[in-house]
């Protein structure tokens, strides 16, 4: 009865079929994190298939600011009658699998939190899984069910205390000694990591065995063409006894925790979390993933799980994750936050001295979109002039001004990115040296953008007074305009270049050249826009976004495979994007209004089957831009969410209107 109501109340439910089959749940993989820029990932079984996988992995900013997988997993094993039954999983070479804990799995919810069921005999075993929301700790809380007679459980941790791009090797510097804690025991293997605490609601045993678990490995990595086998230490293992339907937590942590209080932390963690039990509240769960909180400054995680931070990402997806919500306050917080950033950012030095990114050009006109729609939310522009017009006008001058060999305005009026060898916009890959898709002098979407900016800029200088700034800005956007239709505008083929570089323009038809009709001010006059339009719907247009080459393009690829340079390669040559698809919408409500909200529904409806596939309750990076479009990139994407979340409040607005 329980079982069947809980299957009732769940948006999402993998039952056995779907569990066991190892070809289906070994892709659905889970990612939960929290505030502290901490996550938890693994598939639905929890067998681990990439390094970026593990039940604490925490932001560790004083080794080298990224990522670190402390806890790998934890496998249990109930004891009956003298006869062990591991309920865990791991890959080894030849398909081998061990031990074969799946075949116990009776179900997976997700509701309220993501929760396991296994069945041995007549017992029911459950596992749930949650982080806390703000502390590099993860709770496991367990029940037996069944049960006749007290049931022995041992719990065996599987540590890895490295980097998420690296693998842990078997070595003979690990640390092997323990300190014991209330309920449990701290280690780490190596200095100067943090302890890593492991304690128990309920008193237990550990048993200290310490041991290497050899070559463990990662297909997805394999498939990736990168490293794939593992040795991840254990210490030893807990062993305590479970009455029927008692349960216990387990907590992970890099800080002590007092025993007593588990089980009420876990129950009021679970009351901060938002239901999976609608489309809609899978996606308004799956953007509160992406924000990190540290003291008064939050800022954006653009992707899980190997993803960090990206200014442009940032910006496009603040307004979907934040204002199509209503929360007006994490808007504030993340963009103020980011503002020293992108003012640090308007000069050359600065996007020369990246490391670990390329600096777009286009990464202060999003921000100033962001603001825009900031703006169109509150209906303040006196207030958002008074709070950031200093800012907006730092940057317009110093696009005015040029930022020395990066980009610079012509007299037309248009931004002209100047390097060759360095891609500034999204389609930023590199293989081999060499640009996949060069895109440099004139962008078409960073003009469209520009356009966009002085327009917007204009519009809250006027409603707060600036006169000044008025006089010397209103003569830029008609050239703008004027120069943007002569240069990337041609009749007969009805679209927009992609980009004129060297005096030729690229004809590619690319999706980029939507945002001169998604965004509030277009350079172009309707006939331009629908006719454009025609062919992005034809050519780009499928069912999870859009394409980034159109199929008859010789240089277009279909599927997202192979080495990590093939994947480069394919990845803006045809490969689809769903944040594209936010645009899209707005550019076809701005043209057909209230009678587009129908087609615009249908194409926002078709992503509810992606609730069950790749990561599960959120969207991936990409898609094959051949059908059956599978998912492929990073399994959690900001932008994508968040452009889903606006496409939704879009449809609401124009429906009603």
């Amino acid at each position: 009865m329980e079982i069947a109501l809980q299957k009732q109340m769940n948006f999402i439910n993998l039952d056995n079929t779907k569990l066991i089959n190892l070809s289906y749940s070994l892709n659905r993989e889970v990612i939960r994190t929290n505030r502290a820029g901490s996550y938890a990932s693994t598939t639905v079984i929890t067998s681990n298939t990439r390094k970026y996988h593990g039940l604490l992995v925490c932001p560790l900013e004083y080794l080298d600011g990224g990522h670190h997988v402390l806890l790998s997993g934890l496998h249990e094993t109930i004891v009956q009658n003298k006869q062990e039954f591991n309920l865990g999983i791991h890959k080894y070479d030849g398909d081998n699998y061990h031990p074969k804990g799946h075949k116990y799995l009776l179900d997976y919810y997700t509701e309220p939190i993501s929760r396991l069921v296994f069945r041995i005999g007549g017992v029911t075993f459950s596992r749930e899984m949650m982080l806390a929301q703000n502390e590099e700790r993860i709770f496991v809380r367990y029940k037996l069910e069944g049960a006749t007679a007290n049931t022995v459980i041992r719990f065996r941790p599987y540590l890895a205390f490295r980097n998420i791009h690296s693998l842990s090797k078997a070595n003979m510097d690990v640390i092997t000694t323990i300190q014991k804690v209330r309920n449990g025991i701290r280690t780490r293997m190596y200095q100067p990591y943090p302890y890593l605490y492991l304690q128990f609601s309920k008193h237990n045993e550990f048993i200290q065995a310490p041991d290497w678990n050899y070559n463990i490995e990662y297909f997805q990595e394999q498939k990736r063409g990168y490293e794939y086998k593992e040795d991840l230490y254990t210490p030893g293992y807990f062993e305590l006894q479970l009455r029927n339907n008692e349960t216990v937590v387990f907590s992970a942590g890099t800080r002590e925790i007092d025993p007593r209080g588990m089980k009420r932390k876990f129950e009021n963690e679970i009351g901060k979390r938002i239901p999976r039990n609608t489309f809609h509240n899978c996606l308004l769960n799956s953007s509160q993933q992406f924000f990190v909180k540290r003291g008064e400054n939050a800022t954006i995680m653009s992707g899980f799980p190997w993803y960090n931070f990206d200014m442009r990402n940032k910006f496009g997806a603040l307004p979907g994750l934040t204002l199509s919500v209503g929360d007006i306050k994490t808007f504030k917080a993340v963009i103020d936050t980011l503002v020293p950033d992108i003012l640090k950012s308007l000069n050359a030095a600065s996007y020369r001295q990246e490391r670990n990114f390329i600096r777009g050009i286009d990464d202060p006109l999003w921000f100033i979109w962001a603001l825009q729609q900031y703006a169109h939310y509150t209906g303040d522009n006196r207030q958002i002039w008074k709070s950031y017009g200093k800012k907006i006008t730092t940057i317009l001058n110093a696009f005015l001004k040029g930022i020395d060999g990066i980009v610079e305005m012509h007299d037309n009026g248009l931004l002209y990115c100047i390097e060759e060898n360095r891609p500034r916009t999204w389609m930023n890959c590199i293989v081999d040296g060499s640009q996949v898709t060069p895109r440099y002098g004139y962008v078409v979407e960073i003009n469209a953008l520009w356009y966009n900016t002085v327009r917007f800029a204009l519009e809250v200088a006027e409603s707060a007074g600036a006169r000044s700034f008025i006089k010397s800005w209103k003569e830029l956007p008609p050239k703008i305009a004027d120069s943007f239709t002569t240069v990337f505008w041609e009749e007969e083929k009805g679209y927009l270049a992609d980009n004129i570089r060297n005096g030729r323009a690229d004809w590619s038809v690319r999706p980029n050249q939507i945002l001169a009709g998604s965004l509030a001010y277009s350079p172009l006059n309707e006939d331009m826009k629908q006719k454009m339009l025609e062919v992005v719907t034809s050519e780009l247009l499928t069912p999870k976004g859009l394409r980034t080459l159109a199929p008859k393009n010789p240089a277009y690829r279909g599927i997202y495979e192979g080495t990590q340079a093939e994947r480069e390669i394919s990845s803006h040559q045809g490969m689809v994007y769903p944040w594209l698809l936010g645009h899209y919408a707005e550019a076809y409500f701005r043209l057909y209004n209230k009678s587009a909200a129908d087609n615009i529904k249908r194409l926002f409806n078709g992503f509810k089957e992606e609730m069950e596939i790749h990561g599960i309750g959120t969207i991936s990076e990409l898609y094959d831009g051949d059908p059956p479009h599978y998912p492929g990139g990073a399994i959690s994407y900001a932008w994508n969410v968040a452009e889903l979340l606006r496409m939704e409040q879009l449809i609401l607005y124009y429906k009603n209107s």
